[in-house]
């Protein structure tokens, strides 16, 4: 049974340019235990897209469309109705968690009160969950850091905090916002190991924002490619990495670094992501597209199922497309 199902969402801000559309036409499907990877450059929309999913966008933010959980639709309810869900089913790792917990409170009261507004449980019973989660994302000594305020912690410590909080209920989905954002290598690895060990332990499906394609490749089922606040292609990580229909995944995956490549000139997309005010016409990508024509810049490509189930919203054939990746050494 399909856990979660966004259908066409949408996310407009009104801004003194006038309304900017920061999201178009996202679609997509989450199983139980299944991980989906929302990738792009900054300015995408990926964050927007799960902002709009949990009913934080920004005051002059509105979305559209349908949020399905288990059927229910949570853009249609009300925050009280919401926060029985937020945290509680629905939980969500933040980009920054230095930002995110509360300074002023030790770990403990920030990890209790969840339980104590969700669970209803006693501040000791819940100060002992706290102190279980934090060991089951291999916080050493849990019992005494519990009483600790988050800048006596490191940054990577932070991040397990964030995850312990977000798992402190045992969520149905878990939404991840460049979870090793400003970690080092050692650490983001880490991270990445610990949540393939959670999701298997308690079945938690998750969404996971990133622009590091190689989390995605240790940890995503499926991945969809986000530009322009638009979907570019969709499919099983498989096919995105070894079979990319869309010039723009071809590009992301051609500027990876590359222990093969011959010389040391690392690739990069040319140009730089729109204005997302002043959109163009046809698709997103057409001003930094080398395969581009006059079509691309007039009319919008529509998000199509090829062979497969892969979908992906491009004018150019695949055979194009395939000589584009052939000379990007990509696959």
């Amino acid at each position: 049974m399909t856990l979660l199902r966004v259908n066409n969402l949408g996310v407009d801000f009104a801004t003194h340019d006038g309304l900017v559309s920061a999201v178009n036409g996202v679609s997509f499907e989450l199983d139980r235990g299944q991980t989906l990877g929302i990738v792009g450059e900054s300015g995408s929309g990926k964050s927007q897209t799960v902002l709009a999913m949990m009913g934080l966008l920004a005051k002059n933010g509105q979305a559209r469309g349908e949020v399905l959980f288990e059927g229910q639709n949570l853009l249609g309810m009300s925050t009280r109705e919401l926060n029985r869900i937020r945290g509680n089913r629905v939980a969500m790792i933040f980009q920054d968690p230095m930002t995110s917990l509360n300074p002023y409170l030790t770990v403990e009261r920030q990890m209790t009160e969840v339980l104590e507004l969700h669970k209803n449980m006693t501040r000791r019973a819940a100060k002992t969950r706290a102190i279980e989660l934090l060991e089951a994302v291999k916080i050493p000594e849990a019992a005494r850091r519990v009483d600790m305020y988050p800048h006596e912690f490191s940054g990577g410590m932070r991040q397990r905090v964030m995850i312990a909080m977000a798992l402190l209920c045992e969520p149905e989905v878990l939404i991840a916002d460049e979870p090793t954002t400003a970690l080092d290598v050692t650490v983001q690895a880490q991270i990445i190991t610990l949540m393939q060990e959670l999701q298997r332990d308690f079945g938690t499906a998750i969404v996971m924002i990133t622009h590091d394609l190689g989390v995605v490749a240790g940890l995503c089922d499926r991945v969809m490619v986000m530009y322009g606040g638009r979907v570019m292609e969709q499919g099983s990580a498989e096919q995105i990495f070894y079979q990319p229909t869309h010039p723009y995944t071809v590009g992301l995956l051609g500027a990876l670094p590359r222990l093969d490549h011959d010389g040391d000139t690392l690739v990069s997309i040319p140009g730089n992501p729109p204005n997302m005010a002043h959109m163009p016409a046809g698709c997103a990508f057409c001003e930094r597209c080398t395969l581009a024509e006059a079509r691309c810049h007039s009319e919008r490509p529509a998000l199509q199922t090829l062979e497969g189930g892969i979908l992906r919203a491009c004018h150019k054939s695949l055979a194009e497309v395939s000589q584009l990746k052939e000379m990007s050494h990509v696959g």
